[in-house]
């Protein structure tokens, strides 16, 4: 009878079984504790589920009379997404290029790296609080706080892509006397230009969901539609509004998750 040969393992992640289960533990150890500090206040949680349960109880059957409303809801957080990814993605490809560090000097290297990293530093909401306490409330206020979503993500991502580019075309062109503009447009741009496609079209993606968290706060869009419903105790609308969010946010998703496996 032939013997099988030992199937292949995964190694563990730490190799030495003490120290392995020493971190198990101490970080079990540390889930508890965390848990056990954290100040809940039960009697307010146990409230809290009764006002959800009346919400939620009140919500149903969703209400779609004010049709008229929820659309125009909902356009305006399309063009605030629109706007916001071009304003985004074209302000992104300069900051990226700054803070590449193949193509870039020092000095500029680190001022694009700096702006990369205040641009994702902040959550979008709080974003959006700012540029309304600046701009007052409205759809201004989404498109500027979106721009700066959209320089966090798109700028970075497009900044390590251009660090990996064949630098050889580079050094070609460079030999052969090219200047910078030309050498950016006919050896870089053609090496980036597929991911820079499917870059913007998720941040378009990314922001026509943000857009509805950011109205929340007052910038605009189906969010702030959503958030007056709220106020008005007007559950059954509310969760309307919740539905074709979530409907959109759906299509969408399916409509640029085809569009980049046909560009990849």
């Amino acid at each position: 009878m032939s013997q099988h040969p030992d199937t292949w393992r995964k190694p563990p992640f730490i190799a030495n079984p003490l120290l392995r289960w020493a971190v198990y533990l101490g970080a079990l150890a540390y889930f508890f504790w965390v848990a056990a500090t954290m100040p809940i206040d039960w009697a307010r949680v146990a409230q809290g589920i009764e006002r959800a349960g009346r919400i939620f109880g009140g919500a149903f059957p969703p209400s779609f009379e004010r049709s008229g409303l929820l659309i125009d809801g909902f356009l305006e957080s399309l063009k605030i997404a629109i706007l916001a990814t071009v304003g985004g993605v074209a302000l992104s490809i300069p900051i990226a290029f700054m803070a590449a560090r193949n193509v870039a000097p020092l000095p500029v290297f680190y001022l694009g790296r700096a702006i990369i990293i205040i641009a994702r530093s902040f959550h979008p909401v709080i974003v959006a609080i700012i540029f309304v306490k600046a701009v007052g409330f409205g759809p201004f206020a989404g498109v500027l706080t979106l721009v700066v979503y959209s320089i966090g993500f798109v700028a970075k991502m497009l900044a390590e892509r251009i660090e990996e580019i064949d630098f050889g075309q580079v050094e070609a062109m460079r030999a052969a006397g090219a200047p910078y503009l030309s050498t950016l447009v006919y050896a870089i741009f053609p090496q980036i230009m597929p991911r820079q496609i499917g870059l913007t079209i998720y941040q378009l993606d990314s922001n026509l969901r943000a857009s509805a968290v950011v109205g929340i706060v007052g910038a605009g869009g189906i969010g702030a539609t959503l958030a007056n419903a709220f106020g008005r105790y007007d559950y059954h609308f509310a969760l309307a509004i919740t539905i074709v969010i979530v409907g959109v946010i759906l299509v969408s998703e399916a409509i640029s998750g085809q569009i980049r496996k046909r560009i990849a």
